[in-house]
């Protein structure tokens, strides 16, 4: 019988399998993907950053606001440590921790105790416990407590900024000075490349230096904290800025808290930058505002004479005086210096929806403040679509719509300073680890907003308010203060809540040059009294004379010396 002929071959598919093989084998040995090779070599070999400190911030007059200082920490190596020694730990580490190391422990490290003051390291490391070892590290300070906390923020227990300047400048603040290469042995052992390993980048310490001035910082925390404490508010927020070029003087918030104290971090509230990052309704503070994008957009004219009832019908709603009494004929200047709802109301009508939508968006509302922090609120400012009924007369009264007290305060600079909107800013410079600066805050015009006539009338129409207007609690023979009152009511679900309320007062002061610009916003005040002249007014009085007082030591020292 003839043989079979094969035209095909078994072992030509498994030739090819193997070949298959191999050549994948080549190609991963010999020519990796670069993401493997990455992950691979970072179990052999490291580029570790070495710091000596975090950076420095510091206020305008170069005092020290934030600092890192050594600090002790604690570890136990299970190795070498009996568990009857825990007994003498007790009372300088937590139960918790006592109760774990009185026990079987596993492994070479177990952490004992972090950053723990000077007094309780000294105590524990004077017992000269075997196994036990102590660890030099570095400790975030604020050595002005409270003072600028909110502006300051703060950092967690391994230097990395959480809130504030920490967290909007943390990398330039924990700037490594240099990196040290680590090669891991066979046995999981590390070993330093190179001598002592460190490759150095500079001998500098990083700085940001804040446009802040601690001096007026300590009076504008303690006047809110007296107004707040005294009528029972919730919060509140003080700004002072130079209205001429942005740079922002003290921002403080209420409550607040202490920076050095963990446990007070836990409270979420009070961590809450109000100048930032709280939205409310201004109220009448909002005025000016509204009045200087009315007489540009020519809707209304600084000689005209307005019928003011107690209450006015406008649409689906009305608008009321705030003390429920007519005011009869008034000017447009006394719309403004009285405080008008009515008068405002009717200027409001007037407004075109969608170009007054433009220009409130032009004026910086409805979006993020430009600021050097993080967590700038943008507000509520709702659609020209949802301007309908009374509405358009709501906003003309700084109701309706909902603004962060640097928003506010940034708009009423334009109105202060000629009509330029300018971008606030709290950072005068930054400067890294090398000794280069990386940022230097100026003043920066956005837009003009008013003509200077029509910013003219209406710093005149301010000063009024405070010498026969809502504003006269204010007054002060220390220097000429111009300014507004506002009193706005809270809305709660859908609808202005009773007996809720929130009193601001905004002002400058030289009225004739001006220099100093200051918002101050108590938040729903209970001890009776809400009117923002009675309970935001005093406090801006006080503020004001304590800042002379400055200036006048300032003055004296400059000729002693």
């Amino acid at each position: 019988m003839a043989s079979k002929r094969y035209f095909f071959s078994p072992w030509l598919f498994f030739i090819a399998l193997f070949g298959f093989v191999i050549l994948k084998l080549v190609e991963y040995h010999c020519f990796p993907d670069p993401r493997v090779l990455s992950q691979a070599q970072t179990q052999y070999w490291s580029r570790t950053p070495v710091k000596y400190n975090r950076g420095f911030v510091q206020d305008n007059k170069n005092n020290i606001l934030a600092l890192s200082v050594p600090a002790s920490s604690f570890f136990i190596d299970p190795e070498r440590w009996s568990p009857l020694s825990a007994s003498a730990l007790e009372g300088l580490v937590p139960e918790s921790v006592l109760k774990k190391i009185s026990g079987p422990l596993e492994g070479r490290y177990v952490r004992l105790v972090r950053m723990v003051p000077p007094e309780i390291a000294k105590k524990i490391r004077e017992l000269n416990l075997k196994g036990l070892y102590e660890e030099k590290e570095k400790k975030r300070e604020y050595p002005n407590g409270t003072l600028l906390s909110h502006v300051l923020g703060f950092c967690d227990i391994d230097d990395n900024g959480q809130a504030g300047i920490e967290l909007a400048w943390d990398s330039t603040l924990y700037d490594p000075q240099g990196y040290k290469i680590m090669i891991r042995q066979s046995g999981g052992r590390s070993l330093i490349v190179g001598g002592e390993g460190i490759y150095d980048r500079g001998t500098n310490v990083s700085m940001v230096t804040l446009t802040i001035d601690v001096r007026i910082q300590y009076i504008v925390e303690k006047y809110l904290n007296e107004v707040a404490s005294e009528h029972g508010a919730k919060w509140g927020a003080v700004i002072c800025m130079n209205p001429n070029t942005g740079a922002v003087l003290s921002m403080a918030s209420w409550p607040t808290f202490n920076p050095n104290n963990r446990e007070e971090l836990l409270n979420s509230k009070n961590i809450i930058n109000n100048a930032i990052g709280r939205a409310y309704e201004p109220g009448s503070t909002f005025k000016p505002v509204f009045m200087g994008i009315a007489l540009e957009s020519g809707l209304v004219r600084t000689n005209e004479v307005f019928h003011c009832p107690a209450r006015l019908k406008i649409a689906d709603g009305f608008i009321s005086e705030a003390y429920q009494k007519a005011m009869g004929e008034i000017s447009t200047a006394d719309v403004l210096i009285k405080s008008s709802n009515v008068g405002m109301a009717q200027i409001g009508t007037r407004a075109k929806p969608l170009d007054m939508y433009r220009a409130l968006l032009n004026w910086g509302f409805g979006k993020p403040s430009e600021i050097e922090l993080k967590g700038a609120e943008k507000g509520i400012l709702a659609s020209p679509g949802q301007w309908r009924g009374v509405v358009p007369a709501n906003i003309s009264i700084g109701q309706g719509l909902a603004m962060t007290p640097l928003q506010l305060i940034t708009a009423v600079a334009a109105v202060v300073n000629g009509g330029k909107l300018l971008s606030p800013y709290l950072v005068q410079e930054a400067m890294d680890s090398t000794g280069t600066t990386v940022y230097r805050g100026s003043k920066n015009v956005i837009r003009e907003v008013l003509t200077p006539e029509t910013s003219r009338w209406l710093r005149k129409v301010m000063r009024e308010t405070v010498l026969s207007g809502t504003g006269r609690q204010a007054n002060t023979t220390i220097t000429e203060i111009a300014a507004k009152t506002g009193t706005a009511q809270v809305a709660e679900k859908g609808a202005y809540a009773k007996g809720r309320h929130v009193s601001s007062f905004v002002g400058f002061w030289p009225y004739s040059d001006p220099q100093y610009l200051m918002l101050v916003v108590v938040g729903e005040p209970t001890s009776g009294k809400y009117y923002g002249g009675e309970v935001a007014g005093p406090a801006f009085k006080k503020i004001v004379e304590g800042m002379a007082d400055l200036e006048v030591f300032e003055s004296g020292r400059e000729e002693i010396l």
